[in-house]
């Protein structure tokens, strides 16, 4: 059987991806990588209507990305993915983004579920429909799976309070993957974002979020001076997802 070719696209970033400094922000160059993973599952048979048609789907569980410089306002990059395996209950899929001269910008990887859409359980690898047809890439990026974020939250500072409006939502009516990132860049001031580059990031997905669902984003810091975000649903009281950003200083 042979092997998934990677595939591979070319964006460019556009001034509304940018933040105050005009270089891409975290959540823009986390779009890239949703955007290609989902042309990619399409073009290898295993896109939202495939799953769907065997009453299955996709669920995004964690992803980890080290982040060697962000792009700019007007810059060209490719991005590049595949499936790079199994690990334990999770599929495996990778992502390098690069110049066009080759230079990194980043390297992330992600691990995903897939549930069955009628007992909203999980699947193991062999009952996934045409499961079979799938022969990974080697995992070949340089950079670790995310592990999963542990820690207690209750001293935690709460940083901002809102509901979930129709602009946060997705396709099938949940929470887009990539907003939890915007929630929590929004709890950043001014001038940490403009000085301070992010130079990794991971996330744990725990929970879905729907329209009208209050939401709470709780901070703190680990002993790496890494900054730790809980989000919750305040009106249910779940922790939604976990999100550990390391930070460094472009101006050093």
């Amino acid at each position: 059987m042979e092997k998934i070719e990677k595939y591979s696209k070319n964006y460019k970033v556009h001034v509304y991806e940018t933040g105050p400094n005009a270089k891409a922000t975290i959540a823009s160059l986390f779009d890239y990588m949703q955007d290609i993973a989902s042309d990619h599952a399409e073009i290898i048979g295993f896109g939202r209507d495939d799953m769907l048609k065997n009453k299955q789907f996709w669920v995004l569980s964690r992803m980890y990305a080290e982040i060697e410089e962000l792009p700019e306002w007007r810059d060209e990059i490719i991005v590049t993915t595949w499936p790079s395996g199994l690990d334990k209950i999770f599929l495996t899929r990778n992502f390098c983004l690069t110049r066009p001269d080759g230079r990194p910008i980043a390297n992330a990887t992600s691990s995903w579920l897939v549930v069955d859409s009628d007992t909203r359980r999980l699947l193991r690898s062999d009952h996934i429909t045409n499961f079979e047809k799938l022969a990974f890439q080697e995992r070949t990026s340089p950079i670790r799976l995310a592990d999963k974020l542990e820690w207690d939250p209750v001293n935690f500072e709460v940083k901002s309070r809102f509901f979930i409006g129709l602009n946060d939502l997705d396709v099938n009516l949940h929470t887009n993957n990539v907003n939890y990132l915007k929630w929590v860049s929004n709890t950043y001031d001014m001038e940490y974002a403009r000085k301070m580059r992010p130079k990794s990031v991971e996330i744990n997905y725990l929970a879905e979020s729907m329209f009208g669902n209050k939401v709470e984003v709780r901070n703190g810091k680990d002993d790496d001076s890494a900054i730790l975000h809980s989000v919750f649903k305040t009106d249910e009281n779940r922790e939604i997802c976990r999100v550990r950003i390391v930070w460094t200083d472009d101006n050093n």
